[in-house]
């Protein structure tokens, strides 16, 4: 399966330059553009490099089903937040990855919470609310309280759903990417990745990081 293969940082570039054009039924802007407003909404409220990164990237598993088909239409929940986290924690660690598998529960969480939230889903959303589970239980929400990632999973959710607005976008899709290249940069890779990927260092050296066989 295409998820299991090794992705870099350019692995997930090339994806968005591939596929970023594809929309949902039901969503009224593509891949690429809802990850760049959602990246923007995280910079506008001055939100970690880490958790920008997660905005961009927390809709990436979507990338990796058939091209031009919408899961929920079929049915099937292709559980895309775990699919991206598991391949963004071997390079940015939990501080990316754990925000992006928790936004789907906290989407489950705040309908629950709030009774207006589920009025504000776009049509894809309250198709996929369904298929993961619909709103939590009380025990669920106490459970998801207890995660450390919680609050950064909140707020990526709430500019997730803000995410969607006709007409908002970079000047292009290639400013958008080198956008996107701009935050990645100002996240540290794990030390492993570095060395999976032929970055070591000197100073990476002197400290214990060595090559991977």
């Amino acid at each position: 399966m295409t998820h299991m293969l090794a992705f870099t940082p350019e692995s997930f570039i090339e994806l968005y330059s591939r596929q970023g054009h594809v929309a949902y039924a039901g969503e009224p802007v593509d891949h690429l553009a809802h990850a760049w407003q959602c990246g923007q909404l995280a910079l506008y409220a001055e939100a970690s490099p880490h958790l920008q990164l997660a905005c961009w990237l927390h809709d990436l598993g979507h990338l990796l089903g058939p091209e031009g088909l919408t899961p929920t239409l079929a049915g099937h929940n292709d559980q895309h937040e775990m699919v991206g986290a598991d391949l963004i924690e071997p390079l940015w660690g939990p501080l990316v990855a754990e925000p992006v598998r928790l936004h789907v529960q906290a989407k489950r969480y705040l309908v629950k919470r709030n009774p207006h939230y589920l009025d504000r889903l776009s049509e894809d959303s309250r198709r996929s609310l369904y298929l993961q589970g619909g709103a939590m239980s009380d025990a669920e929400c106490a459970a998801f309280e207890c995660s450390p990632h919680h609050k950064p999973a909140l707020l990526l959710r709430v500019w997730d759903e803000q995410a969607k607005q006709a007409g908002w976008f970079a000047r292009s899709a290639n400013a958008a990417l080198a956008q996107l290249r701009l935050v990645m940069s100002q996240v540290p890779l794990l030390p492993v990745s570095r060395s999976a990927m032929g970055l070591v260092t000197a100073s990476d050296r002197a400290v214990g990081v060595t090559h991977l066989p």
